[in-house]
């Protein structure tokens, strides 16, 4: 069952002076930032509330989300919702004409299972589906 917003994503062109600013400004606690080399990506979660802040650096010169990055700069890319049963929720939403970007979950850059709901749910604005 979905219990709720779990983070918002949000893809920056520079993770350690993202983190730093946005910790400096609102004294928030320092987090620590997870390579991915496999994936040439850098992500960490901030905790602010009751929901969090991922930010996600792409540091290769080709993948899709550095093209966007350089396209467009630091943007929020999508929200999470967290799932306790992420196969249920797939099936209870692709009953009501979700679609999913992937047929199952796959484990996402923070180690947990994701999956995305195709965009087309809230006019472009990328869900994703999470273990808490």
């Amino acid at each position: 069952m979905i219990q709720g917003i779990g983070h918002i994503g949000i893809f920056v062109t520079d993770i350690g002076a993202a983190v730093e600013s946005l910790c400096k400004t609102f004294d928030l606690e320092m987090p620590a930032i997870k390579d991915v080399p496999e994936r040439s990506m850098k992500v960490t979660v901030i905790p602010w509330g009751a929901i969090a802040l991922e930010l996600i650096e792409d540091y290769s010169r080709d993948g899709s989300v550095a093209r966007m990055v350089g396209e467009r700069g630091s943007f929020i890319h999508h929200f999470c919702l967290l799932s306790d049963n992420i196969a249920a929720d797939m099936t209870t939403l692709q009953s009501k004409g979700a679609q999913m970007a992937t047929p199952e979950p796959i484990l996402g850059l923070r180690g947990k299972q994701i999956v995305f709901v195709k965009s087309g749910v809230l006019d472009q604005v990328p869900i994703e589906l999470s273990e808490p």
